[in-house]
C-alpha cells in the first residue's frame, strides 16, 4: 500500500471522470491499447454520481475541490453531449 496515492476528495472525483470518460469512449482503459465500446448510459450514470457527491457535499469542501468538481462537471457534460453528436451508441447490457 506504500506505492498507492493518499486517497483525497479530489483524487476520487479525478477516478470517476476517468472513469466516466472510460465508459464514453475517450479515455484507454488501464492496460489497454485501444478503447472500450462507448456505454454512454454508464457514463452518465457516472456524471450523475459525481453531481450526487456535489450536492451531498456543499459547504464542506474546500474552495480548489468546489472548483475541481465544477470544472469535472462542465466538461464530462460537454463531452458527452460532443460523444452523443457524434453518434457513438449506447452499450448494450
Amino acid at each position: 500500500m506504500a506505492d498507492m496515492p493518499r486517497i483525497t476528495s479530489s483524487l476520487f472525483v479525478l477516478s470517476l471522470s476517468a472513469s466516466a470518460e472510460i465508459h464514453m469512449g475517450l479515455l484507454l482503459p488501464p492496460g489497454s491499447d485501444k478503447p472500450a465500446a462507448p456505454d454512454l448510459t454508464e457514463g452518465a450514470h457516472l456524471i450523475e454520481v459525481i453531481a450526487m457527491l456535489e450536492e451531498k457535499t456543499a459547504g464542506n469542501l474546500e474552495e480548489s475541490e468546489v472548483g475541481l468538481i465544477d470544472a469535472v462537471l462542465y466538461d464530462l457534460r460537454m463531452r458527452y453531449v460532443e460523444a452523443s453528436r457524434t453518434g457513438k451508441r449506447v452499450v448494450e447490457p
